[in-house]
Protein backbone atom coordinates (compact mmCIF):
# COMPACT_ATOMS: atom_id res chain seq x y z
CA UNK A 1 0.00 0.00 0.00
CA UNK A 2 1.33 3.75 -0.46
CA UNK A 3 1.70 5.88 1.98
CA UNK A 4 -1.16 7.88 0.73
CA UNK A 5 -3.47 4.50 1.10
CA UNK A 6 -2.31 4.77 4.75
CA UNK A 7 -3.71 8.34 5.27
CA UNK A 8 -7.26 7.81 3.18
CA UNK A 9 -7.82 4.20 3.68
CA UNK A 10 -6.30 3.34 7.46
CA UNK A 11 -7.21 6.36 9.31
CA UNK A 12 -9.37 8.54 7.19
CA UNK A 13 -11.57 6.06 6.07
CA UNK A 14 -12.20 4.93 9.72
CA UNK A 15 -14.09 8.20 10.10
CA UNK A 16 -12.61 8.50 13.42
CA UNK A 17 -9.92 10.75 12.22
CA UNK A 18 -10.47 14.11 10.35
CA UNK A 19 -7.42 15.12 9.30
CA UNK A 20 -3.66 13.46 9.19
CA UNK A 21 -0.47 13.02 7.80
CA UNK A 22 2.79 10.81 8.00
CA UNK A 23 6.16 12.86 8.13
CA UNK A 24 9.70 11.29 7.73
CA UNK A 25 11.41 11.46 10.62
CA UNK A 26 14.35 13.49 8.77
CA UNK A 27 11.10 15.64 7.40
CA UNK A 28 9.41 16.02 4.59
CA UNK A 29 5.37 14.98 3.79
CA UNK A 30 5.30 11.35 2.97
CA UNK A 31 1.08 11.59 2.90
CA UNK A 32 -1.29 13.58 4.08
CA UNK A 33 -5.09 14.32 3.60
CA UNK A 34 -6.14 16.77 1.29
CA UNK A 35 -5.35 20.57 2.54
CA UNK A 36 -3.72 18.88 6.05
CA UNK A 37 0.13 20.59 5.59
CA UNK A 38 1.29 21.70 8.85
CA UNK A 39 3.94 24.22 8.12
CA UNK A 40 7.40 23.97 8.02
CA UNK A 41 8.37 24.66 11.32
CA UNK A 42 5.19 22.77 12.78
CA UNK A 43 6.68 19.96 11.15
CA UNK A 44 10.28 20.62 12.39
CA UNK A 45 8.28 20.82 16.01
CA UNK A 46 6.60 17.74 15.57
CA UNK A 47 10.05 16.25 14.90
CA UNK A 48 11.87 17.46 17.41
CA UNK A 49 9.46 16.97 20.43
CA UNK A 50 10.31 13.60 21.08
CA UNK A 51 13.79 15.56 21.91
CA UNK A 52 12.19 17.65 24.40
CA UNK A 53 9.07 15.78 25.69
CA UNK A 54 8.80 17.82 29.14
CA UNK A 55 8.83 21.40 26.60
CA UNK A 56 6.16 19.68 24.71
CA UNK A 57 4.22 18.89 27.89
CA UNK A 58 4.50 22.18 28.91
CA UNK A 59 3.70 24.42 25.45
CA UNK A 60 1.97 21.51 23.88
CA UNK A 61 1.54 21.62 19.63
CA UNK A 62 0.64 23.60 16.82
CA UNK A 63 -0.28 21.69 13.78
CA UNK A 64 -1.83 23.19 10.53
CA UNK A 65 -2.86 26.52 12.59
CA UNK A 66 -4.36 24.86 15.09
CA UNK A 67 -2.74 25.28 18.76
CA UNK A 68 -3.06 21.82 20.91
CA UNK A 69 -2.61 21.30 24.96
CA UNK A 70 -0.51 18.08 25.63
CA UNK A 71 -2.15 15.36 27.72
CA UNK A 72 0.76 13.05 27.56
CA UNK A 73 3.68 12.67 26.39
CA UNK A 74 6.14 9.28 25.69
CA UNK A 75 9.22 8.39 23.67
CA UNK A 76 6.81 7.19 20.90
CA UNK A 77 3.68 8.83 21.49
CA UNK A 78 1.87 12.29 22.05
CA UNK A 79 -1.50 12.99 22.84
CA UNK A 80 -2.98 15.99 22.56
CA UNK A 81 -6.37 18.28 23.41
CA UNK A 82 -7.88 21.20 21.48
CA UNK A 83 -10.09 23.65 22.67
CA UNK A 84 -12.86 22.32 20.42
CA UNK A 85 -13.53 18.85 21.89
CA UNK A 86 -11.36 17.24 19.45
CA UNK A 87 -7.33 15.90 19.47
CA UNK A 88 -4.54 14.90 18.23
CA UNK A 89 -2.32 11.43 18.10
CA UNK A 90 1.34 11.90 17.32
CA UNK A 91 3.07 8.38 17.30
CA UNK A 92 6.82 7.67 15.68
CA UNK A 93 7.80 4.42 14.28
CA UNK A 94 10.69 3.47 13.37
CA UNK A 95 11.07 5.73 10.27
CA UNK A 96 8.24 8.01 10.20
CA UNK A 97 5.89 9.82 12.45
CA UNK A 98 2.04 9.50 12.16
CA UNK A 99 0.13 12.89 12.97
CA UNK A 100 -3.95 12.01 13.11
CA UNK A 101 -6.58 14.67 13.96
CA UNK A 102 -9.76 13.85 15.18
CA UNK A 103 -12.98 15.81 16.40
CA UNK A 104 -15.85 15.96 18.75
CA UNK A 105 -18.09 13.20 19.12
CA UNK A 106 -15.06 10.98 18.22
CA UNK A 107 -13.58 9.61 21.68
CA UNK A 108 -9.86 9.70 22.42
CA UNK A 109 -9.43 6.39 23.06
CA UNK A 110 -11.03 5.04 19.83
CA UNK A 111 -8.38 7.24 17.81
CA UNK A 112 -5.89 6.71 19.83
CA UNK A 113 -6.43 2.62 19.42
CA UNK A 114 -6.51 3.68 15.63
CA UNK A 115 -3.34 4.89 15.11
CA UNK A 116 -1.28 3.14 17.93
CA UNK A 117 -2.69 0.38 15.51
CA UNK A 118 -1.26 1.01 12.44
CA UNK A 119 2.13 2.56 14.07
CA UNK A 120 2.29 -1.24 15.17
CA UNK A 121 2.10 -2.38 11.96
CA UNK A 122 4.45 0.08 10.44
CA UNK A 123 6.45 -1.04 13.03
CA UNK A 124 6.38 -4.81 12.02
CA UNK A 125 7.13 -3.68 8.44
CA UNK A 126 10.50 -2.05 9.35
CA UNK A 127 8.99 1.60 9.02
Amino acid sequence: MSWQGYVDDNLLGSGKISRAAILGQQGGFWASSQGYYPSPEEQHAVIDAYNNLEHIISSGLKLAGEKFFCLSANPRSIYLKSQTGGGAIVVKTKQAIIVAEYAAPVHSMEAISLVEGLADYLIAMSY
